[in-house]
């Protein structure tokens, strides 16, 4: 059988040769020893490439330590991914859930590794222009697959709060804001109260993958097409829209403020521009609702109060000031940009 053996900058938090014993109980035909591998990034559930001789595999796990009660919720990942799976969304095989915490210490669960090419740059490079607007165009066609999905089809139907979505949204985050201001900004002030006005009569109720972006999709690796849409972590039911102005952020934002396009040459790059995207998301979509000036800045106005609570909660470290010094303009960033986008600016 062979030790187990690991890559990791550091040593398991869990004890890898338990972990082995029990894939091996639990998943036929693994032979040759385990090859455990930490994956690098910012993944709030710590994320494993578990690999044998004859099968490729990844483990996604609970932190240790103690949790608040709805955070890191690795069972709704593993049972929205195992749902869109049967209606053919790009999502990776689940292979299995484990709840018993003498195996690894926390919950778990597997599903098969695939094969492809991750981006963290919107601008995707180092492929070529023709490349990239067949990409851009295969991430609109994935997003409105996920969406094509009826909910209680899939056995999704209380997998969140169906309807009233932007507004229980808006409180939520108006309320974040309230609670973790850490300085005065007149758009975020003009946008709490604007927002709620302005919410579109629609009442559409899907599953939303909560972070639609282009770091969050695996294409395939040769090909300009989509395989998987990774990271359920933020998954529920909510609006389409909110997840297409979600994706659409980056032609509101620029380079520097997590990696966004505005400013550079699209047309050269190859990467169409907001309405192209958007048309080839349309065209797909069965819902026939289309994006409006308040699904932008909502989710602009939401991403800002995200960095201002990241800038909160660093400057609260004592030691992450510098952090805190970075983060902050990204949120009076996005709150501009929000307000740009009911004004026509952008």
């Amino acid at each position: 059988m062979g030790a187990p053996s690991t890559s990791l900058d550091r040593a398991p938090e869990f004890d890898a040769e338990s972990l082995d014993r029990f894939l091996r109980a639990s998943i036929p035909g693994l032979s040759g020893a385990m090859s455990l591998e930490r994956i690098a990034g910012g993944q709030s559930n710590p994320t494993f490439f578990v690999t044998y001789d004859t099968r490729r595999l990844v483990l996604r796990k609970q932190p240790i330590g103690k949790l608040l009660p709805s955070a890191h919720a690795i069972d709704r990942e593993y049972r929205v991914m195992g749902a869109l799976q049967q209606a053919g969304v790009l999502v990776p095989a689940v292979v299995l859930y484990c709840d018993d915490r003498d195996v690894i210490g926390t919950p778990f669960y597997i599903m098969d590794r695939l094969e492809g090419r991750v981006f963290h740059d919107s601008a995707l490079p180092g492929v070529s222009s023709d490349e990239r607007r067949l990409m851009y165009r295969s991430l609109a066609q994935a997003l409105a697959a996920l969406h094509n999905v009826d909910p209680a089809s899939v056995g999704l139907s209380d997998y969140g709060k169906s309807g009233n979505y932007f507004a229980r949204q808006i409180a939520r985050w108006t309320r974040q804001w309230e609670l973790s201001r850490t300085r005065e900004d007149a758009n975020i002030e003009w946008l709490v109260a604007w927002l709620p006005e302005n919410i579109p009569d629609d009442d559409v109720t899907v599953v939303t993958h909560g972070d639609f972006r282009v770091g969050n999709i695996m294409f395939h690796e040769h090909e300009p097409r989509v395989v998987a849409i990774l990271d359920w972590e933020l998954s529920t039911l909510g609006h389409p829209l909110a997840d297409l102005a979600h994706a659409c952020m980056g032609w509101h934002s620029g380079p520097h403020e997590y990696g966004g396009l505005m400013g550079l040459d699209l047309a050269t790059l190859g990467i169409p521009s907001e309405a192209e995207f958007t048309q080839a998301y349309y065209e797909a979509a069965h819902h026939g609702l289309r994006m409006t000036r308040f699904h932008m800045a909502f989710a602009l106005f939401r991403f800002a109060v995200i960095f201002e609570g990241i800038a909160a909660r660093a400057k609260a470290g004592n030691a992450a000031d510098a952090s805190a010094a970075a983060v902050g303009p990204l949120a009076a960033g996005f709150a501009r940009h929000a307000v740009d986008a009911v004004s026509g600016n952008r």
